[in-house]
């Protein structure tokens, strides 16, 4: 019955309002870690997520996938506690069973800058308390079974080399590679490196990286601010601190380059860009108001109205910019008939080029400007998209007046902050080209 209970509040998780103001509060706690915590009493739920500087750009050389391991890992089985806790080993079903037991969800993951793990539960105390402790013995006491790191190994391995058969993996990962070489932005996961993980690696990573000094805890939920601060603390009471990371290497800008791989696919997949933006650059908000008539717009933006309306050339074409804790890609990016692949690349090009030139119209403007604004509320319209944001703020240092403010720094663009700031990230000749399957047909 508390299942079905709780998969009804689910469905009503959507905060009425999506206001413009949020306001999130934020302290440090004694051992370093940090918290965001909004508070919202509308259903008695509580989201939040605890992430770490453990994400994909931390794997050792020749180790590309240790990361993404590490995380998937921490759930399959749990050390017992020393005195006086005197906790039990905990197997993995007994794992899934504990959350299953207090109807909570727990979930994860790691990406290029980030790693962590989520839980939503019930904010009744008596779930919520033994939910968030089960959490935090799985952040801080993860056994890392070798039974089940050789079966996680396993499926990760069969899923590289099924990827590697698909053209749109094969083009990411010769486009992310070619983008940052010998960065760990540019590495990918292969039979290889996943093969040449040990358990050894993981205890070292989880014991350098899943540390207390460096978590960042977002809350949103049915709870206050006093409670917010406890359930932090039972998060984190268990991890160790950790020594200063050595910095990471700078993106470097990489020569062009041009790569056409063969491929037995029906169409050719195309994609073009070059890195140009970290997170918290003042040029963000430029570059996305500009993207949206660029190729951000959907059936409006100028590379959908000339490959697509004028030429019919692909069904789909987008361009878009990923800030990132370095500077992350303008990827644009689509498919086509493989004679035609020469051709949809040029009209790509041009209309990069020429928007670079010469920016938005003042119709352009406008228009991108009412459909960003009229659709952010959409994008906090429930808790898990709020949490997901706070937890953004929070790991990238971002104010946290970020969402209160972000409508007007959108519509404080102008056509001149947009030429300005895509001259500054991007140059046509310094982006790299990946077309798979562009070979002409026979």
């Amino acid at each position: 019955m508390m299942k079905r209970i709780f998969l009804l509040l689910l469905t009503l998780a959507v905060l009425p309002s999506a206001r413009a103001a949020l306001h999130i509060q934020s302290w440090t706690l004694d051992n370093g870690a940090r918290v965001l915590f909004v508070e919202s009493h509308a259903i008695p739920v509580l989201d939040l997520s605890i992430e770490f500087d453990a994400g994909e750009r931390r794997d050792p050389e020749g180790k590309a996938g240790l990361a993404d391991l590490a995380n998937s890992m921490l759930a399959r089985g749990v050390h017992a506690s020393a005195a006086p806790d005197a906790e039990p080993a905990l197997s993995e079903a007994q794992i899934l069973d504990g959350f299953a037991d207090t109807a909570a969800e727990r979930g994860g993951g790691a990406d290029p800058d980030r790693a962590g793990a989520s839980l939503r539960t019930l904010s009744d105390p008596e779930q919520r308390d033994a939910s968030v402790d089960l959490l935090a013995r799985i952040l801080a006491q993860p056994s890392f079974p070798e039974d089940l790191l050789a079966r996680d190994k396993a499926r990760e391995i069969a899923a590289i080399k099924e990827d590697d058969t698909k053209p749109e993996s094969i083009a990411s990962k010769a486009f992310w590679a070619a983008l940052y070489g010998s960065h760990p932005y540019g590495w990918h996961e292969t039979v290889e490196s996943v093969g040449a993980i040990t358990r050894d690696d993981l205890v070292k990573f989880h014991r350098t990286y899943y540390v207390a000094n460096r978590a960042v805890i977002a809350m949103i939920g049915d709870i206050d601010r006093t409670e917010a601060d406890l359930i932090a603390r039972r998060l984190t009471k268990r991890l160790p601190q950790g020594e200063p990371l050595p910095p990471l290497p700078p993106v470097k800008l990489q020569a062009a380059q041009d790569i056409r791989i063969p491929n037995q696919a029906s169409q050719a997949h195309i994609l073009l860009g070059m890195p140009a933006v970290a997170r918290g650059d003042p040029d963000y908000f430029p570059l996305l108001v500009g993207n949206y008539t660029l190729g951000g717009g959907g059936f409006v933006s100028r590379l959908m109205r000339e490959v697509r309306e004028k030429r019919g050339l692909s069904y789909s074409v987008y361009s878009y910019f990923d800030p990132m804790a370095q500077e992350g890609p303008f990827q644009a990016g689509l498919q086509t008939r493989k004679n035609e692949a020469d051709k949809a690349l040029k009209v790509v090009r041009d209309t990069i080029s020429n928007f670079l030139e010469h920016g938005p119209t003042a119709a352009e403007l406008a228009a991108a400007k009412d459909n960003l604004v009229g659709g952010f509320p959409l994008r906090i319209d429930n808790n898990r998209k709020i949490l997901a944001n706070i937890a953004a703020i929070g790991f990238y240092r971002l104010p946290l007046d970020y969402l209160d403010t972000w409508t007007a720094n959108v519509q404080k663009v102008t056509v001149a902050d947009i030429r300005a700031a895509f001259r500054r990230k991007l140059a046509m000749d310094r982006m790299s080209t990946v077309v798979v399957g562009g070979e002409t047909e026979k």
